[in-house]
Formats: structure tokens, sequence, C-alpha cells
């Protein structure tokens, strides 16, 4: 029995997102907008009987069992938390939260309730790709896993800015292009390797700060060039470029992995592979196999979109079918509304690795500030909102005593 579904956002990703639900037998029931005039455009062009601009009335509809939210970030941690609270399940785009802190609320009430589904749209998990890849690595195709040197990440891509200003151009906000698509190369390198990030550098730069539409008093500070490396805790190391310079909605995205053995690489939705000629003899010797002199084809992404979007690139969206197909497979073989069984959904990224990528990209921003290395620390507890009252507080306390 499939669960109701309650969306909060109207932009492109639920204009996206809503057809596909649907087609996996999804019903969509509510969605919520930040003004009731956008709430109920969309409403009315995506046929969802219930819109509103209260964040309550959608989590208190006894038939929603199953939020998406897909709004700014700056709501997320708020409607996570809440929505959990009552007892539904969630499913929150990235990033998880503005800040670490945000991310930490939302990772505690997931763990308050262990028996619901909380996940983050990290969808590349789930590009069929990026499985072969990862069965690749972790089968030994270029050695022991732990023994991985170099992932190489290019992405190059048009403006994520929209028509109008909103919290797209505004990097507090979370707009840019290292919460935007920086936040799934982070979660997809340790996704791929299994290690985690320990130290970060990286050069974050806003080159069109005033565009045709947004212009005037208010200046654009969304960066749109972002370069990084990351070192993680077994030895590998990361480096990432990441460009929203070239015209229209064009995406190109190379990620290679590297050993000494040889390299895997993922171009747009395809897998490729070539082991080094060295390596090629003990692979005959040891399985049989051809001596691998050019590049072999190891997974080819022939499947074609029945909904495609100018404005998401091709592997985000077909990531986030897998992803709604991998739910519907979690919720279908049981009775209850809302029972799930886990098997299906495992790959998929926790609120923890999304507090790990709030973690990183906070190290990014302040290694940019200051041209240094930073390692990466996770919460465990939330910041104090005052410091300074604090202290006062504990010195008076202790002058008392």
């Amino acid at each position: 029995m499939l669960p109701g579904i309650g969306v909060f956002g109207t932009g492109s990703v639920a204009k996206v997102l809503v057809p596909f639900l649907r087609e996996k037998g999804f019903s969509v029931e509510a969605i919520w907008g930040v003004t009731l005039q956008e709430a109920e455009s969309t409403a009315k062009e995506l046929k969802i009987p219930f819109f509103t601009n209260k964040i309550d009335d959608v989590l208190l509809k006894k038939n929603v069992s199953l939020v998406f939210i897909v709004c700014a970030p700056n709501l997320h941690a708020q409607i996570s938390v809440k929505a959990l609270g009552i007892g539904k399940h969630v499913v929150c785009d990235k990033p998880a939260g503005l800040c670490q802190a945000e991310a930490l609320k939302m990772v505690r009430a997931a763990q308050y309730y262990p028996t619901l589904i909380s996940i983050i749209n990290h969808s590349l998990r789930f590009l069929p790709a990026f499985i072969h890849m990862r069965k690749c690595i972790h089968d030994g195709y270029l050695g022991n896993p732990s023994e991985l040197t170099l992932i190489d990440v290019r992405v190059q891509m048009g403006s994520l800015l929209g028509e109008t200003y909103n919290w797209l151009c505004d990097d507090t906000m979370g707009g840019g292009t290292l919460t935007l698509v920086g936040s799934h190369v982070i979660d997809l390198v340790s996704y791929l390797s299994g290690q985690k990030v320990m130290k970060a550098h990286g050069v974050l730069r806003t080159f069109v700060e005033e565009t045709e539409k947004v212009n005037g008093i208010r200046k654009i500070t969304a960066p749109d060039f972002c370069t990084f490396q990351l070192q993680m805790d077994k030895g590998l190391l990361v480096t990432a470029t990441l460009n929203n310079h070239l015209p229209g909605p064009c995406f190109n995205q190379e990620i290679y992995v590297c050993s000494k053995k040889g390299y895997l690489v993922v171009r747009g939705g395809d897998l490729h592979g070539r082991l080094h000629k060295s390596n090629s003899k003990s692979i005959i010797e040891e399985e049989g196999k051809r001596p691998h002199d050019k590049e072999e084809v190891i997974y080819v992404d022939v499947e074609d979109l029945s909904c495609a979007s100018s404005v998401i690139p091709k592997p985000y969206i077909k990531g986030l079918c897998k992803m709604i197909s991998a739910l519907k497979e979690a919720f279908l073989p049981v009775k209850e509304q809302m029972d799930w069984i886990k098997e299906p959904v495992k790959a998929a990224a926790t609120f923890e690795d999304g507090q790990r990528v709030q973690a990183t990209m906070e190290a990014l921003r302040q290694s940019s500030e200051d041209g240094c290395w930073k390692t990466v620390q996770l919460l465990t507890e939330p910041p104090d909102p005052n410091p300074a009252l604090s202290a006062a507080v504990r010195r008076t306390a202790i002058s008392l005593q």
C-alpha cells in the first residue's frame, strides 16, 4: 500500500517530481507554496487536489504519510523535524538545512524516530552508472578499494540562476554551485569510495554578479565557480572543478576514479574502465580476461526519460526517478500504509550523510576565505546561541558559590 504524498515547494524540482510519483503509482495529495498564489497555480498545473501556504496544513492531513521537501533550503530543517515529530516519512532535497547546526537538528529527529524514512535527495547514488562503478570498485576492478589514489571530478554546466532575484542568487540562503552541485559531488565520492572526508581546501568565486534580469541594488553573491580538494581518511585525494559558465542548459560531467592499476570513468550516464598494460597480464592469468589496450565499455545508459527538464540536468532527474522506484519497492510489499522495508532504500543518503556534507562545505567556505586547508569537524552538540551571555552566567554562578 503506497503512502499519500505531500510536496513542499513549487519550483522546477516539484514539477518534475510529481509526474514521476504518479507514474510509479503514488497519490500526490497536497502541495505547499511560499504564497497561496504560487501554491494554487502549481496545484492547477499538476492537478493536485489540495494547496496551501501553511506548513502544518500539509503535515496534519491524514492521507499524507510521506513528504518531499523541495523548497528553499532555509525551511528544510524546520519542515523535516516537524514532519518526523508528527510521524511522517521524509525525503528532503539537498542541502540538509543552511548550516551544520540545522543539519544536526535533522539528524537528532531522525535518530529519535528510527521507524520513519528520513533520506536526503542525493540522487546520483541511484544512477545506474554509479551503482555499477561502486560495484566495480568493491569487486576489486582497480585493486584493493582502500588503495584508490585519486577521484577527479569535472562538472561544466549553464547558470543556476532563475528569471528573478531569489534564494538561488544568495550564498547565505543556499544558492551557488557548491551547495547545489558540490553537495552531490561530496556525497558521491564518500559513497563510491567508502571513505570519509578529513581535510578540505577550496576556492569559491562569484564571477557573474549581475544578469539582464537580476541587477540594480541587488548583487548576486552565490558562487558560480568552485574548485576544491578533499583528503579522505584512507589517503584518497579528491579534486573537483565545478563551472557554471557554459551558455544555455547544457551539462557535462566526468568523474574519474583512479588507482595504480587503472581507472574507471563515468561520462554523463555511461561507465568506462581501463587497466594499465602492466596489469593486463595478471588479469589474463587470474581471470582469463583479455588485456585492456583501450577503454572498456562497462555500462551504457540507453533508458530514455519519460519526463525531461530543461532546468535540471539529466543525471539528477534519472537518479531521482530511480530513487522513487526504490521508495515504491520499500512500501509496496507491506500492508500497513506507514510500514516499509529497508533493503530497497539502503543506498540512499541519510541525514547523517547530509550533516557530513554540510561540515565539508563549511570547511570549504572557511578555506576559501583564508586560503588554508581546513579540518572537517562534525558538530555533536548544538552551538551556543549567545556564548558571551553563557560565559557571564557561568562566572556569576562561580562567584555565588
